[in-house]
């Protein structure tokens, strides 16, 4: 490779990172309906797309998942009636990405897949009164009153509470448990039930899911009515499914349309309009 390929590539990987690290830190990836971001004293619906800032809190409902991407490219998973906030998050510097998470009720899930492994990172986790400092790439953790638990999936994860012994977890299938204000001997979870645990936290297909990059369209409302469409759109909303409306023209009159869009496929699509028929 001559000297003036190289320097061509060197300007392209440049440019890329810079790309990478200017991108969002944390952004909605995907939901499994209803879900919403609460800011600044709002509550929006979580949908595709959205960039999620220090102090949003993330809440889910009945049977409802969500995904939240880091700029690293690893996976927050939250399931359903669970909630979490946001600390801190900002977009990696240097490489290095740096956070703060609150799990606040509800299971939740931390994964990154085999690309970003070795990236950087420093995201501390607080789950009721246990703090977790992740060095790890891969664990599942649940917080219910006087009870928490954290199992470790690949990597390695601290953990401490108050002034108790810290705890490190860096063996595949090792989970840590806190009952009653009081941390319990780490011990090891059959596979089986991991992949219970797992379950909680994944996205079901079917089920009516949005995505990042989805291209299905679903129609919910159509009227020449703007107080019937914007009541279909605000009670969707309210809801949590993140619903949008729009004015279009059609043989001289105005109609508003109310659609859910991203929807990841047609079969998506189909199922969400049984579960929301009128």
């Amino acid at each position: 490779m001559n000297r003036y390929a190289r320097h061509v590539l060197a300007l392209l990987f440049a440019l890329y990172a810079g790309l990478a690290f200017a991108a969002p830190a944390a952004v909605v990836e995907g939901v499994q309906m209803p879900a919403w971001v609460e800011r600044s004293g709002m509550k929006i619906p979580a949908a595709p797309g959205m960039e999620l800032k220090p102090r949003d809190e993330l809440r889910t409902g009945v049977g409802a998942r969500l995904y939240v991407k880091l700029a690293d490219g690893s996976l927050l998973k939250l399931g359903e009636n669970a909630s979490l906030r946001l600390l801190d998050i900002a977009p990696p510097k240097g490489g290095f990405l740096k956070g703060a998470v609150e799990v606040l009720e509800g299971a939740f899930r931390f994964t990154s897949d085999k690309l970003v492994r070795h990236t950087k990172r420093d995201i501390n986790f607080k789950i009721a009164t246990v703090t977790l400092g992740i060095r790890g790439t891969d664990f599942w953790g649940r917080s219910k009153t006087d009870n928490e638990i954290v199992c470790l999936i690949e990597g390695r994860v601290e953990l401490a509470s108050g002034t108790e012994q810290p705890v490190t977890m860096d063996k595949p299938l090792q989970f840590y448990r806190r009952e009653a204000g009081r941390t319990q001997p780490v011990g090891f979870v059959d596979p089986a039930q991991l992949k219970l645990w797992a379950a909680e936290t994944e996205i079901a297909p079917g089920t009516g899911v949005v995505r990042r990059g989805g291209r299905i369209s679903l129609t919910l409302a159509e009227s020449e009515d703007q107080a019937i469409a914007l009541k279909r759109y605000d009670d969707l909303r309210n809801s949590g499914y993140p619903a949008q409306i729009r004015p279009l023209e059609r043989d001289g009159k105005l109609v508003y349309r109310v659609q859910i869009r991203n929807l990841a496929s047609q079969a998506e699509a189909d199922a969400l309009a049984k579960r929301l028929k009128p």
